[in-house]
């Protein structure tokens, strides 16, 4: 899924949805708020990009957030986002798959944090759009490691209840950040640099776990393959 072709309409993106009015508190986002957003949005967005876009553009159009590009917001882009969020839902959840399904969203969560990004500040080629891009992007990419080696770990667990308590915990992290991000963002910010350093060190410590469950994965896949 391309992100930068859904929103390619410039005209609609600049233009904030007018199907609600803007609720009391929402009115438009200073320079830092606008950092704060692009970086709490970056984070879940390594975790989930479709669930990301789809909680935020809700939010844009129902809550009347005005920082929330409009883009995210159309129909189309609400409805595929949605069929996508509900399908990485379910393949979150079976072991060894959801590490297969996170080494092809790499290629995916970071571009998404970016576009993201881009869209906040306007995508007016500027210097603000080439740094939230870049925070966005970043951001994403490193929370997308985060999740992805400590799922490989996870995996290793014999029992299935461990991997999908991570994932609903992944989930859950996801809508809530985004949500408070669209409203709160520097509050978000602040929670999201928490879970970021957090679930590194935890990273840090799962190590010896990960390198056992890369080789789990890898002899999951040749078993499949004998059987296929």
């Amino acid at each position: 899924m391309a992100f930068s072709n859904i929103f390619s309409n410039s005209s609609i993106m600049a233009r904030p949805s007018p199907r609600v009015k803007p609720i009391p508190g929402t009115a438009k986002l200073a320079g830092m708020e606008l950092v704060a957003l692009t970086f709490a949005s970056g984070w879940t967005s390594g975790i989930n990009a479709y669930a990301t876009v789809l909680v935020l553009g809700l939010v844009g159009r129902f809550a009347g957030v005005a920082d929330v590009p409009a883009g995210l917001q159309r129909t189309d882009v609400l409805i595929v986002m949605a069929i996508l969020a509900a399908l990485e839902f379910f393949a979150d959840k079976i072991p060894y798959l959801d590490s297969i399904w996170d080494g092809i969203s790499t290629f995916i969560r970071p571009v998404a944090g970016a576009v993201i990004g881009a869209l906040i500040a306007g995508a007016n080629g500027d210097l603000l759009t080439l740094t939230l891009a870049s925070l966005g992007g970043v951001t994403a990419l490193l929370s997308h490691a985060v999740k992805s080696g400590l799922r490989l770990a996870v995996n290793t667990s014999p029992e299935p209840v461990t991997n999908i308590g991570a994932s609903l915990t992944g989930d859950v992290a996801v809508v809530s950040v985004a949500s408070l991000a669209a409203l709160y963002p520097v509050q978000a910010a602040v929670i999201t640099a928490i879970l970021l350093v957090a679930t590194a060190i935890l990273l840090a410590f799962a190590f010896s776990r990960i390198r056992k469950g890369w080789r789990a994965l890898g002899t999951w896949v040749a078993t499949r393959s004998r059987t296929s």
